[in-house]
């Protein structure tokens, strides 16, 4: 089995997570309300933004197959946190679409894609997912 990435603490609540196959690096840091400075993404902030990137992903393979586009696409990720325990517990995903005149089949596919993709089927089913789509 491949590793997937590598971890790296840096100290002061940092690490630089590096992915094997293509070197990239990112920086996270603690969230201000978990005793960081909020420089980068938390690692919460990752795993909120993750949901946000697969469901476009998985749009845009759908869409690519079934021979549309969903280029120009935009979303605004919003992470809430819950307590007892400390965790996520819902994440609002607001998504924008050009002005492609998608057709009512194609709005389908695209509202399919944000329940069947990957990440959103890994996540614990108390996590409350808020998806909203928006057409122009």
């Amino acid at each position: 089995m491949d590793t997937t990435a590598t971890l790296e603490y840096l100290g002061d609540l940092q690490l630089k997570a590096t992915h094997t196959r293509s070197g990239e690096t990112i920086i996270t840091d603690a969230p201000v309300d978990n005793n960081g400075k909020g420089s980068a993404f938390s690692p919460t902030d990752l795993m909120a933004t993750s949901l946000g990137l697969c469901m476009i992903t998985i749009m845009g393979i759908a869409a690519n197959n079934s021979g549309f586009s969903i280029e120009g696409t935009k979303a605004r990720v919003t992470k809430i946190m819950a307590s007892d325990p400390r965790r996520v517990g819902e994440v609002v995903i607001e998504l924008d679409f050009p002005d492609h005149n998608y057709s009512e089949k194609q709005k389908q596919i695209i509202k399919q894609c944000a329940k069947i993709c990957p990440v959103s089927q890994s996540l614990h089913p108390d996590l409350k997912q808020t998806v909203t789509f928006n057409f122009s």
